[in-house]
């Protein structure tokens, strides 16, 4: 078994990962319904790690949701500049967006011996493997994410978990603008900063991509019975006919639909 990788180009919206994320998720799910004797005879989902840039988003954790106010909300959203959705992944408010790695594991728990601890310990794990292939040495302490001090934080864990199949997953600062943090009180921790790669004095040359690929490479050495990563196409994974459905009028609303389709 491999590993999917399926890196998106560019800056994706927000609502096109979510949709792409729900889709693949409500497919391990539609796999779980099926008898025994038609499970016994059909393949289930591959293991997927969707990895992108996002244009800049905020997004509150499920704790948080229906909880912040209408004037908290158009603060976050900065006249226009930044979008704002609420998430099911747990944790509190944080900041997605250009230079920042944003990676969603899509997983069947128990195919991997995994646990929900165990789980958020693996994207730990490879998140402080990524940060030392480039020199920088994470850790992790009583707060979650990983951390550079114990003040400076340079990646962000946050996952949902429905029927022991996993989704979301965790943002790596590489060359974030990190003054977008500062709105915020990143993940609820008062006193603590955001940091990055940049800041550390690393910068890939490959960019945001290049550290998509290492880090995609280093959660499949963690999975058990995974040999490899594979990449794959937004087709491989969806299908064709969801892609054309997401871009139907070439508007954010076609992605939308897609998503409220999955989550049904």
């Amino acid at each position: 078994m491999h590993l999917q990788h399926l890196q998106l180009p560019g800056l994706t919206p927000y609502l096109r990962a979510s949709a792409i994320q729900l889709n693949v998720v409500t497919a391990h799910l539609t796999h779980k319904k099926l008898s025994p004797a038609l499970r016994a005879t059909t393949s289930p989902p591959p293991p997927l790690l969707l990895t992108f840039q996002t244009l800049p988003t905020y997004t509150c954790g499920r704790r948080e949701i229906g909880n912040l106010t209408a004037e908290q909300v158009s603060y976050l959203r900065a006249s226009g500049r930044v979008e704002f959705f609420e998430a099911l992944r747990g944790g509190q408010t944080t900041f997605h967006g250009p230079g920042q790695l944003t990676a969603y594991l899509i997983i069947n728990l128990p195919v991997h011996q995994l646990t929900a601890r165990t789980h958020i310990r693996l994207l730990e794990d490879s998140l402080i493997d990524t940060c030392a292939a480039y020199g920088i040495k994470g850790f992790t302490t009583e707060n979650p994410g990983v951390w550079v001090t114990d003040e400076d934080k340079i990646a962000s864990v946050g996952v949902h978990l429905r029927r022991k199949v996993t989704s979301h997953g965790i943002g790596l600062n590489i060359t974030t603008d990190l003054a977008w943090f500062d709105r915020i009180v990143a993940c609820g921790l008062v006193g603590k900063q955001a940091t990055s790669f940049e800041k550390m004095g690393m910068k890939p040359e490959g960019g945001v991509e290049e550290v998509g690929r290492v880090f995609a490479g280093i959660v499949a050495r963690h999975l058990v019975d995974v040999e490899g990563i594979k990449s794959v196409s937004m087709q491989e994974v969806v299908g064709q006919e969801v892609v054309e459905a997401m871009g139907l009028s070439g508007s954010e609303s076609g992605w939308s639909r897609a998503e409220k389709r999955a989550s049904e």
